[in-house]
């Protein structure tokens, strides 16, 4: 089994670097597994003081859960996968079972601050982009997928993603195996990727990595 740990700022492309791996992977022997769906319940919170909840902190995250989650597919079991709204900052009641692959890719901005994730995973890497291009982006995603606006969404990055960024993500970038610059559009660096999953799965570098599958 290969674990995958994909970790870097809020908007620093770590989606796209995801996707490209699952463009060298074969999706239906991958698990992915996101740290937003391990955010802590806060139903026992008023709708009011859910708007001061900062989710770019490691206490934020319920790690013991989603590194049981992550052991428990590494033994070949399933798991059900909590559902995290970040409209009502709750879980749902309701799970989604995810059954163990070859392959668990997990992906997050805060995923290298837990010392027991980061030594769990096999390939280590750490997606970096210039501050103002987050910047841009967690605009245009808190817009289109949260409904903040634009103060909104400033007054939050000043607040926190900003300062938590600086404490928390960036000095993991020193426990990445690989760092990509400027996410999926560095393709040198995904080429890299590429190359490094091929060694940890045992395959030549002509052997089609489909093969190690079937």
């Amino acid at each position: 089994m290969l674990i995958i740990g994909i970790c870097g700022g809020t908007g620093s492309g770590k989606t796209t670097v995801v996707n490209k791996i699952l463009e060298i992977l074969p999706s239906d022997h991958v698990v992915i597994l996101s740290q937003d769906s391990y955010y802590k319940d806060n139903s026992h919170i008023s709708p009011e003081e859910r708007k001061s909840i900062n989710f770019d902190h490691p206490n934020s995250i319920e790690f013991d859960l989603l590194f049981d989650h992550i052991n428990e597919l590494k033994k070949g079991n399933s798991i059900r996968k909590p559902i995290y709204s970040y409209i009502t900052c709750t879980r749902d009641s309701t799970t989604i079972p995810v059954q163990s692959k070859e392959v668990i890719l997990i992906e997050g901005i805060l995923l290298f601050s837990d010392e027991r994730i980061r030594n769990i995973c096999n390939v280590k890497v750490f997606v970096d982009a210039p501050s103002d291009e987050r910047l841009l982006r967690v605009i245009r995603r808190d817009h289109i997928e949260r409904g903040r606006t634009v103060e909104q969404t400033l007054e939050r990055y000043i607040e926190t993603v900003k300062p938590m960024h600086e404490q928390f993500i960036e000095p993991t970038k020193r426990y990445a195996d690989l760092i990509v610059p400027l996410g999926g559009e560095n393709t040198v660096a995904i080429n890299i990727l590429a190359s490094t999953i091929r060694q940890k799965l045992g395959l030549k570098k002509d052997q089609d990595i489909n093969s190690i599958f079937h």
